[in-house]
């Protein structure tokens, strides 16, 4: 799949600051993207072990969540772990995972943050402008943001705020189990998002993509 360059990753932590102020503002979060025009959906995620990085990148069809093709890809880790900064650990990995799919998923589920970031820029957002395609962050912890506990069905959520601005939702995947953190990434706005995140998930708490991810990142 075709892949931008959009700068380079040998960086300082404060020049990666600076940089993701500055990309935050190429962001696109309010295009929808209606589940029939989803064929594909990819889950994207990383493991990292005695410093090296093993990505994973999981395609599945959607709806009806089999999978397609997976990738892997290992790297020395390049840069230390700091909270806000992840992408700049993870993505030289990713990019090259993504550079081996023989398929172009429509949407992209990232295992970390979109706009739920104190700068509007967590990793699904800069992976989402480099590949220029729809991403989503499905986070499984709180990071930031203020939000009223949604109820305790599946489906159901909360928005989350931070500043006085909505950043995400805090969506119950699964009855009586702790929910998940769903941002935008990029070229998606925030309620095509849950939609997709829902569409994607059966009877686990993630969505099946990022946990097919998960294992497949993890094996090593």
């Amino acid at each position: 799949m075709e892949i931008r360059t959009l700068h380079e990753w040998a960086l300082t932590p404060n020049q990666a600051v600076d940089l993701q102020r500055r990309l935050a503002a190429q962001v696109v979060d309010r295009l929808p993207l209606p589940l029939e025009a989803v064929g594909s959906v990819a889950g994207v995620d990383v493991s990292v072990k005695d410093n090296l990085s093993q990505a994973a990148v999981v395609v599945l069809n959607f709806p009806a969540l089999k999978v397609i093709e997976t990738v892997t890809a290992q790297l020395e880790t390049p840069f230390p772990y700091i909270s806000g900064l992840l992408s700049f650990r993870e993505a030289p990995v990713l990019l090259k995972a993504f550079a081996l799919l023989r398929h172009t998923p429509d949407v992209f589920l990232f295992d970390g943050m979109g706009k739920i970031h104190p700068r509007r820029f967590g990793i699904a957002c800069h992976m989402g402008l480099w590949l220029n395609k729809p991403s989503i962050g499905c986070g499984k912890t709180p990071y930031i943001g203020t939000y009223v506990e949604p109820p305790h069905g599946r489906g159901s959520y909360a928005a989350l705020h931070d500043k006085g601005e909505v950043i995400g939702v805090v969506l119950r995947t699964r009855s009586n189990v702790k929910p998940l953190y769903v941002s935008v990434g990029h070229l998606i706005d925030l309620e095509s998002a849950r939609q997709i995140v829902m569409a994607c998930t059966t009877r686990y708490r993630l969505p099946e993509p990022i946990r097919q991810a998960h294992q497949a990142a993890g094996n090593f």
